[in-house]
């Protein structure tokens, strides 16, 4: 299979506020990109909605997938191994443990690698994804984050 190149950012106004995310996926000579806005919500739970939405838009299982994320946050608690630690206690004293559970059973179909790139620089594709995000959070959004709500 061909390695899948996943491109994500999440953004909120007032944070917590009106957002969305951004998605970009790339495979071969395939490309696809996947935004949502959410009434009211938070910049690290729209970053890593992102990641997550991004996964479960594949087809299939046993991906190799490489995700660039702006987000210390959610490249962070993978590639150092806090999600691991957080799961273990439960995730207690952390947020966003319904998100990061979701994407912790979807990650275990595939071979997941995550890669930190600054945010509003020169990589088009994360640009991209942001203006995505913004998009969503300022167009209106309709969706409510069930997660965050609760």
């Amino acid at each position: 299979m061909a390695e899948i190149i996943m491109y994500t950012d999440g953004s909120a106004r007032g944070n917590p506020g009106k957002g969305g995310y951004g998605v970009v996926l790339i495979c071969g000579n395939h490309y696809r990109e996947l935004s949502e806005g959410y009434q009211h919500t938070t910049n690290n739970r729209m970053e890593l909605l992102a990641v997550v939405k991004g996964i479960e838009a594949l087809k299939g299982d046993g991906h190799s997938i490489t995700v660039y994320t702006d987000s210390k946050y959610v490249c962070d608690a993978v590639e150092k191994g806090w999600l691991k630690s957080w799961i273990l206690t439960n995730f207690k004293g952390k947020k966003n443990s319904d998100l990061w559970i979701r994407y912790y059973k979807i990650s275990k179909l595939h071979s997941v690698k995550f890669k930190w790139v600054k945010g509003h620089a020169d990589n088009k594709f994360n640009n991209r994804c942001d203006v995505l995000a913004t998009q969503e959070a300022d167009n209106n959004p309709v969706l409510i984050d069930e997660g965050y709500v609760q």
